[in-house]
């Protein structure tokens, strides 16, 4: 029997587009821009949020 998973979340920070090119406004040697690439910093790069009871608590 198949087991089925629950879907994670989407990041609400980036809606599931985790990972963007961004253009450097200079040119390689062939004449293409030159890019970079730049993670969603609260999913870091996955593209889904973490539940909220996975999260740890501190303190008292």
């Amino acid at each position: 029997m198949p087991q089925h998973t629950r879907p994670r979340p989407i990041c609400a920070h980036c809606d599931g587009f985790p990972q963007v090119a961004v253009t450097t406004g200079q040119t390689t040697p062939d004449g293409q821009r030159r890019t970079i690439t730049a993670d969603c910093p609260a999913c870091h790069g996955t593209g889904h949020s973490i539940p909220v009871r996975a999260y740890a608590r501190v303190g008292k």
